[in-house]
């Protein structure tokens, strides 16, 4: 009963030493540490493909994302994104974004908080450049994209407007966070390092 309550079916499959049960159905929803934990469960596996959510096999279609009017990511709709790599003020943002757009960039993307290696490196102007980006956003139009370093920084996000979350290397498995940025109607630009 307990499996149901994830929307898929169960199959039972009773032996002398062992009862199976298979799950037939979306299993993405499925919480497999949760069912590892119980004392009844000697182990858990999965014997189709992972990833049903974003799986091609599964949606065979383009994943398409509307940013603004017009401009579109995926199936076909290609997308230039520029800007600098630290927004330090708003002379500069607005001359790059200026400039950025007539060499035909759409998207603005500049940095507001930057991971360093160095904690004496500039780390970025914070909500400061979150502002200073949505100031060139009206300037020219251009939807922003720039990167969450903290999951309490989204309503920092949310406020600004900022059309695209991005989610650095370093924060690849910073999964609290991701797990917010999952909840939000918003896309997330995921950056992995090599």
């Amino acid at each position: 009963d307990r499996l149901k309550d994830f929307g898929v079916q169960t199959s039972l499959s009773v032996g002398s030493a062992h009862t199976i049960i298979g799950l037939v159905g979306d299993t993405s929803n499925v919480d497999i540490d949760m069912l590892s934990a119980l004392d009844i469960v000697e182990s858990v596996q999965r014997v189709q493909e992972p990833f049903k959510k974003a799986n091609r096999r599964f949606h065979e279609e383009d994943t398409i994302i509307e940013i603004a009017d017009g401009i579109k990511i995926g199936g076909g709709h290609f997308q230039m994104m520029a800007g600098p790599c630290s927004v330090e003020s708003e002379e500069q943002i607005i001359e790059i974004a200026k400039a950025v757009q007539k060499a035909g960039a759409t998207i603005l993307r500049g940095g507001a908080f930057k991971p360093r290696t160095s904690p004496y490196a500039f780390q970025g102007l914070g909500v400061e450049g979150l502002r200073l980006l949505q100031a060139a956003k009206k300037e020219t139009g251009m939807p922003i994209v720039t990167e969450i370093m903290d999951a309490s920084h989204l309503p920092f996000f949310e406020d600004a407007d900022v059309d695209i979350i991005q989610v650095g290397a370093r924060n690849m498995q910073n999964f609290e966070l991701l797990k917010k940025l999952s909840k939000i109607d918003r896309p997330i630009l995921l950056k992995r390092g090599l």
